[in-house]
C-alpha cells in the first residue's frame, strides 16, 4: 500500500483509490501524496480486466489543494526547478485521465483549487449533497492560477466564459451549484449512495474518455478565433485591467493562459498554463498573499491571541446600547449566529428602525434564494428592540454603539451594567476613543473592552479588540470568542487614541488632503490611490467619512490632549477640511457636496472648484512618488504603533490592515509590504521620501534597527 492512498481491488474489478494523507487533517498536494499517487497510477496501469477507478477521501474534505509551504519557497532562482515539479503533476494527472478505464471523483467534501483539479482529471464527478461543502478554484485570491491543468481542463469543459467566474473570480459554489454549472454530474445522499453510484458509472461506462480526448470534441462556445467569442475578447484585458488596476497579475495570467491554450493541442495547453503558473508562484504578489491570506488568516482564525488558561466561552444574551447603523449591523451579525440580542435605544420607535435593517437584509436574501421565510423569521424573533434598560438583565455581552462622546458613553455604560450579569463583559465600539478613559465609568473595569467594528458591519469581516490598562485576560478571552462565534476575524491591539486602524487610515486621508493643499491634481491624487491598489481614493474616502466628523473627531482630540498638557499639531488636511466646510460649505456626501459632486441620480465627479480653491493642478511631482506615499505613510505609521506595543502580531497587523482599513491586498498587508519591499531599500527611499516630503517619512528607530540587522518583522 502506498503512504497517502489505500488501494483496494472489488470482485468487479473496480478499484477504489482512497487518499488518507498520515498525520494531516487534510490531504494536500505534498510529496508523500506525489509519490504515492504515482505509484498507484503505475499499478493501475499493470492491471488486468480493470473496470473502473473510483477515487476518494478517508478526511473530511476531499482535497485542500496545493502545498502552500512549497510554494511560498518560489523564487526566480529556482524556477526551472519549480516549473519542472509543476510538468511532473501535471503528468501525474494526465496518466490518471488516459487509464483504459473509467476514473470516478466521488467528492464526499470540499474540493478546493488542487484537489478540484484532481476532479477534473477524472472522467465522471460525484458529490455528497452537502450544502456546505464548496467546490471550485480559488486560486486567483492568493495570487495564483490553477496550476494542475484547471485552467485547460475548465475552459474545455465549460467553455471560456463559462469558466471565467471559477477561474479569474475564484467563485467557490456549492455540489447543487456545482451541478448546475456543469462543474460536476451527479449528486449523492451520503458516502455509500456516492460509492454505489460511482461503481455504477463504471460498469455503464467502459470506454468512456475525456471530452477533450474525444475525436471531434468542441469547446462550448467556440476556441478564441469563433466569430462570437473573438468579437467579446478584445474588451476584456481592459475590463480586468480597469479592475485590478495593474496590481493583480494573477486574473490578467489566468485570460492569458485560458486564451492560448484554447488554440493549441492539450498537451501543449498544459505547457503554457505551467508558464504562466510558474511566473506567478515566484512573484512577490502571491507569496504576499498566501502570507497573508492563509497561513496569517488561519493563525488568527484559531485564537492565536488567546490568552490561555480560560474555558471556551459562548455568548448568549448580547446586549447593544445605541440602534444607528453600527448597532444594528452589530445585531444582525449576532442573531445570524443564533445569539439573543437585546437592541436599545431611547425610545422604542428608534430601537424598531434598527431590527428593521436586519428585516432588510434578510428580505433581501430570501428574495435572491438564499434563505426562507421561516428561518428569516426565526433570526428576526431574536431581536428584541427595547428603550428599557431592564432588558439587558442577563446579557453577558453589552456593547455599546452610541455617539463619540465620553459623557454619553459613560451615562449608558452605567445604566447597563446596573443590569447585565456581574461576570459580563462591557465594550465599546468607539473607533477612537481610549478605552481605559472609557472604562472609568465601569464599576467593572477589568471586565471593558473595546470592540470595534467596520461598516457596514454585516459586510465587514474585521473587528479590532482593544485592551485598557485594566482589561482582564478573561475578559479578552470572552471577547475573541465572541467575535469568532459571529463568524468576524479578530484582530488584537491595545490601547491609545486612535488605535491601529483610526490612527493608520488618518495617515492615509491626511496625505491625499495634504497632497491637495501642495496644489496637485485631484484626479491624480485619486488615481495614485487606485493604481496604488485602495478602493477608495482619499478624497472620495474623506466625502464618505464627512468632513464635519473629521473635524469633530480632531477638536475632540485636541480638547484630550489639552487636558494632558499637551498639544496636536496641526496638518496641511486640517485647513483644507475647515476652508472646504467654513468657506465652501461642503461637508461631504451626506450634504450633497464634498471634494465631488453628487448630482441626483447620476455619477459622482470632483467637484471643479478644487482648481480655484486650492490650486490643483499647479504643482507636479512624479507619480510613483504619490503612490508611494500613500503605502509608506501607513506602513511608517504601523511601525510606530509597534514601537508604542500599541499592535504586537504583525499578523494582526497585516490582516487588520487589509480587511479594516483597505491596504491593497497585493502587498500582503501593511507589515508585508515593507518585507517584500527589503527593509534597508525601504529605509533608504524613506528618507528620499522624507527629504523631498516632510519628517513623517523619517524611518522609525525600530526599523532601522532590524534594516541594520538585515532581520525582517516576524
Amino acid at each position: 500500500m502506498s503512504e497517502a492512498i489505500r488501494y483496494e481491488k472489488d470482485s468487479d474489478n473496480i478499484v477504489v483509490l482512497t487518499m488518507d494523507a498520515p498525520g494531516q487533517s487534510a490531504n494536500t498536494m505534498n510529496e508523500t501524496y506525489k509519490t504515492s499517487m504515482d505509484e498507484c497510477i503505475d499499478r493501475l496501469e499493470k492491471e488486468e480486466n480493470l473496470a473502473g477507478v473510483v477515487l476518494t477521501s478517508a478526511k473530511k474534505t476531499f482535497f485542500a489543494g496545493g502545498d502552500l509551504n512549497e510554494l511560498v519557497k518560489a523564487t526566480p532562482e529556482v524556477a526551472q526547478e519549480f516549473m519542472d515539479g509543476v510538468t511532473a503533476i501535471k503528468a501525474q494527472l494526465r496518466r490518471l485521465e488516459m487509464i483504459k478505464a473509467p476514473v470516478v471523483a466521488a467528492i464526499n467534501g470540499a474540493a478546493l483549487g488542487g484537489g478540484y483539479e484532481i476532479c477534473l482529471a477524472c472522467n465522471h464527478r460525484i458529490a455528497i449533497n452537502d450544502r456546505k461543502t464548496k467546490i471550485g478554484l480559488p486560486e486567483v485570491t492568493l495570487g495564483l492560477l490553477p496550476g494542475g491543468g484547471g485552467v485547460v481542463r475548465l475552459t474545455r469543459l465549460l467553455g471560456f466564459e463559462a469558466a471565467a467566474p471559477f477561474l479569474m473570480e475564484g467563485k467557490q459554489v456549492n455540489p447543487e451549484q456545482a451541478l448546475k454549472a456543469g462543474l460536476i454530474h451527479e449528486l449523492a445522499d451520503n458516502a455509500e449512495d456516492m460509492l454505489a453510484k460511482a461503481k455504477a458509472f463504471c460498469k455503464a461506462n467502459p470506454n468512456v474518455q475525456q471530452p477533450w480526448d474525444t475525436k471531434g470534441y468542441k469547446v462550448p462556445g467556440g476556441t478564441p478565433s469563433h466569430p462570437g467569442l473573438a468579437m467579446k475578447l478584445p474588451i476584456v484585458p481592459a475590463m480586468l485591467k480597469n479592475k485590478t488596476k495593474g496590481c493583480y497579475p494573477a486574473p490578467e495570467a489566468i485570460l492569458s493562459a485560458a486564451v492560448e491554450s484554447l488554440q493549441v493541442d492539450v498537451d501543449t495547453a498544459f505547457k503554457i498554463e505551467g508558464r504562466y503558473f510558474t511566473s506567478l508562484a515566484i512573484g512577490k504578489v502571491s507569496t504576499n498573499m498566501i502570507k497573508a491570506f492563509f497561513f496569517q488568516l488561519q493563525q488568527i482564525g484559531k485564537g492565536s491571541s488567546r490568552p490561555k488558561g480560560f474555558e471556551h466561552h459562548t455568548t448568549k444574551k448580547v446586549g447593544i446600547l445605541g440602534a444607528g447603523m453600527m448597532g444594528a449591523g452589530i445585531a444582525y451579525s449576532s442573531a445570524m449566529s443564533g445569539i439573543e440580542v437585546v437592541l436599545k435605544d431611547i425610545s422604542d420607535e428608534n430601537a424598531q428602525k434598527g431590527k428593521d435593517y436586519s428585516k432588510k437584509l434578510l428580505d433581501k436574501a430570501i428574495s435572491r434564494g438564499k434563505m426562507t421565510q421561516e428561518k428569516a423569521d426565526g433570526i428576526l424573533s431574536l431581536i428584541k428592540p427595547t428603550a428599557n434598560a431592564e432588558d439587558l438583565q442577563g446579557c453577558d455581552l453589552v456593547i455599546e454603539a452610541v455617539f463619540e462622546k465620553t459623557e454619553l458613553k459613560a451615562a449608558v455604560t452605567q445604566e447597563a451594567e446596573a443590569q447585565m450579569l456581574a461576570t459580563g463583559v462591557m465594550a465599546s465600539n468607539t473607533s477612537s476613543l481610549p478605552i481605559t478613559g472609557l472604562a472609568q465609568a465601569s464599576c467593572r473595569p477589568a471586565n471593558f473592552i473595546g470592540l470595534h467594528f467596520f461598516s457596514p458591519v454585516d459586510k465587514m469581516p474585521l473587528v479590532e479588540i482593544i485592551c485598557g490598562k485594566e482589561t482582564s485576560d478573561e475578559t479578552l478571552a470572552k471577547a475573541l470568542d465572541y467575535v469568532l462565534q459571529i463568524r468576524k476575524t479578530p484582530i488584537v491591539v491595545n490601547d491609545a487614541r486612535g488605535f491601529f486602524t483610526t490612527r493608520v487610515i488618518g495617515t492615509y486621508v491626511n496625505e491625499g488632503l495634504g497632497m491637495l493643499a501642495e496644489g496637485l491634481n485631484a484626479a491624480s491624487i485619486e488615481m495614485a490611490a487606485a493604481t496604488a491598489g485602495f478602493p477608495v481614493g482619499t478624497l472620495a474616502i474623506s466625502d464618505e467619512l464627512n468632513l464635519q466628523t473629521m473635524r469633530n473627531i480632531r477638536l475632540a482630540t485636541e480638547a484630550a490632549l489639552q487636558a494632558e498638557g499637551k498639544k496636536l499639531e496641526k496638518g496641511a488636511s486640517d485647513s483644507v477640511i475647515d476652508r472646504m466646510i467654513d468657506e465652501f460649505d461642503r461637508a461631504g456626501k451626506l450634504a450633497g457636496k464634498g471634494f465631488y459632486d453628487y448630482p441626483q441620480g447620476g455619477k459622482k465627479t470632483l467637484w471643479p472648484g478644487l482648481k480655484e480653491a486650492f490650486g490643483a493642478g499647479s504643482k507636479e511631482i512624479p507619480f510613483e512618488d504619490m503612490k508611494e506615499r500613500f503605502l509608506f505613510v501607513q506602513s511608517l505609521e504601523t511601525v510606530r504603533c509597534m514601537e508604542e506595543g500599541v499592535i504586537e502580531k504583525v499578523a494582526d497587523a497585516n490582516i487588520g490592515s487589509i480587511m479594516g482599513i483597505g491596504f491593497p491586498a497585493w502587498t500582503g498587508g501593511v507589515v508585508q509590504y515593507i518585507n517584500q519591499y527589503g527593509l534597508r531599500e525601504f529605509v533608504a527611499r524613506a528618507e528620499e521620501l522624507a527629504k523631498h516630503y516632510g519628517e513623517r517619512f523619517t524611518p522609525p528607530a525600530l526599523l532601522i534597527e532590524k534594516a541594520e540587522k538585515g532581520e525582517q518583522f516576524e
